[in-house]
């Protein structure tokens, strides 16, 4: 039941993010869109653990094979995933950078996607993808001559370095960034990409992440046992209520 109230929150979550937004910039960005993913995973979730809790307690073998079928599928998806991602780390980072230009090229159509764009460059401390001149791809960003925008040649705000008793952002601070050559531009911004910066997190922090991937496992793996375990109980129960029927029908018992 906590799982399925869960996946439930998440659920109208992702809706009411949905609903919050302007048709044009949703579909716009649908790809990289967080509400998508708790939408996705919350429906997912509940149906899952709806499998499995009716099942047990209507000792109904169909939705608990259903249960223990897409536990098992989602844990060697995650399996599968965490060996490819070792075995194809360059393709793997070749998708991420994929979905990184998708999301500058769709920095201001969509607040959600902004917001979750300037908290990665501000923890990370990165600019772009594999560069602070990637939001070049950005029709407000780039540096061509026709681009009307105040923002022309510039890089959001979240680029910027930031100084410990700093108490007012300067939104603005990331003016004309572009068109600065790395030196200069490392005075006032981060110029690595937070592709690099995001494979040198994941490399220092291989335990943390192993232990997640296993917290994560486990349940999985004792859901799926269990569940095996109640579907051979009630198929035992079945053969001894027919044996004793079959008794009970004999002349000679």
């Amino acid at each position: 039941m906590p799982l399925q109230m869960i996946s439930m929150v998440m659920v109208a979550v992702g809706v009411y993010a949905r609903l919050m937004k302007h048709a044009e910039a949703a579909m716009a960005c649908l790809a990289v869109d967080p509400a998508i993913l708790l939408i996705v995973v919350g429906v997912l979730m509940f149906l899952i653990t709806f499998c499995g809790c009716i099942g047990s307690l209507r000792e109904n073998i169909c939705l608990l094979q259903t249960f223990s079928v897409c536990l098992t599928i989602v844990f060697l998806l995650q399996l599968a995933a965490g060996v490819l991602g070792f075995v194809f780390s360059d393709k793997a980072r070749g998708k991420v950078s994929e979905i990184i230009n998708n999301a500058i090229v769709h920095y201001r159509d969509d607040l959600d996607l902004q917001n979750l764009i300037d908290f990665g460059q501000k923890e990370f401390s990165c600019c772009g993808g594999i560069s602070y001149k990637d939001w070049s791809q950005n029709m407000y960003f780039n540096c061509t001559a026709d681009n009307p925008s105040r923002e022309r040649c510039s890089v959001p705000y979240s680029c910027c370095l930031r100084t410990a008793d700093e108490a007012v952002i300067n939104t603005m601070c990331g003016q004309g960034m572009q068109a600065m050559n790395y030196l200069e531009a490392s005075k006032f911004i981060y110029t690595n990409g937070c592709i690099d910066k995001l494979v040198n997190w994941i490399h220092s922090n291989l335990f943390l992440l192993g232990g997640i991937a296993l917290g994560l496992a486990i349940p999985q793996l004792v859901g799926i046992l269990l569940s095996q375990i109640l579907i051979n109980q009630i198929k035992d129960q079945v053969k001894l209520q027919l044996y004793n029927q079959q008794h009970r029908a004999d002349p000679w018992y």
